[in-house]
């Protein structure tokens, strides 16, 4: 690449940056590319973005935070949790 090309590709990318976009590459199946370029397209086009944004934060996003928070999301209808208290044998001392 000439030194020009260089350096509008360096400015490019600065401008980028000052807008708060990054660059993200990925790999995937050849049938996919153009799904995910739809995808990229909608997120950037700002009749569709909030839209598209919230529906795939709905599909994908991670709500639980750790193991407590993900046993209080489980279906767990129908499922018997009580287990007799066993106190042991008595022991004397």
């Amino acid at each position: 690449m000439s030194f020009a090309g260089k350096k509008s590709l360096t400015a490019f990318r600065k401008r980028q940056k000052r807008q708060g976009r990054v660059r993200v590459e990925v790999s995937v199946d050849r049938a996919d590319a153009p799904l995910l370029r739809d995808i990229a397209g909608a997120l950037s086009d700002p009749a569709r973005g909030s839209e598209t944004r919230a529906f795939l934060r709905a599909r994908f996003e991670k709500s639980a935070e750790g193991f407590k928070a993900l046993l209080a999301q489980a279906p767990l209808d129908g499922i018997d949790l009580d287990r007799p208290r066993d106190m042991g044998r008595k022991v004397e001392l």
